[in-house]
């Protein structure tokens, strides 16, 4: 991983949302053909046999190679929304970010216990989402629980993985 042109092409934007925070702009990844391409071939590389029947994408930027990946293996797609967007009923879970708290939701009938699923977010980062993310899925009690971020970041102190020592986790590009 750490692929060079994927590197190239994320752009970090200081202090935003906020003083002290470089945002990590992943949309410089998906405007270039050339990212995307190199993104799927990776991401299928590493899922394309472990038999995944679900990919949870983690609004709104995990939508989008959540979708594209879906359609590489062959599997359904599920959204973690954020409140008010699904029309059916929902669980949900609260989380801390690094500049506020926020809530993901999922359709109850989302995901059963025969699923393998893959939770794809963006970033990873103090793992507020992703934790939250991870217990929506956990709450279907799958057969297994995969996670994937496009970027990973450790460079200002975070320790997102941290939270996730006993599940299987990759990132294509450590920053």
């Amino acid at each position: 991983m750490n692929n060079q042109t994927l590197i190239d092409n994320l752009r970090c934007i200081p202090d935003f949302p906020k003083k002290g925070i470089n945002f990590r702009d992943v949309t410089t990844l998906y405007k270039n053909a050339e990212c995307v391409q190199i993104m799927l071939d990776e991401l299928e590389a590493i899922y394309k046999d472990k038999g995944i029947t679900k990919i949870v994408g983690v609004e709104s930027r995990g939508f989008v190679m959540a979708s594209a990946l879906a359609g590489r293996l062959g599997c359904g797609i599920v959204l973690a929304r954020k409140p008010g967007k699904l029309p059916a009923i929902v669980i949900k879970e609260s989380f801390s970010k690094e500049y506020g708290v926020d809530t993901i939701e999922m359709h109850i009938d989302s995901i059963d216990e025969n699923d393998i699923v893959l939770i794809h977010d963006d970033l990873l980062a103090t793992g507020g989402t992703a934790k939250a993310a991870y217990k929506l899925v956990n709450y279907f009690h799958p057969k297994k629980i995969y996670m994937n971020f496009l970027v990973e970041i450790r460079d200002e102190g975070l320790h997102g993985r941290d939270l996730f020592k006993d599940i299987d986790l990759t990132t294509l590009m450590i920053v």
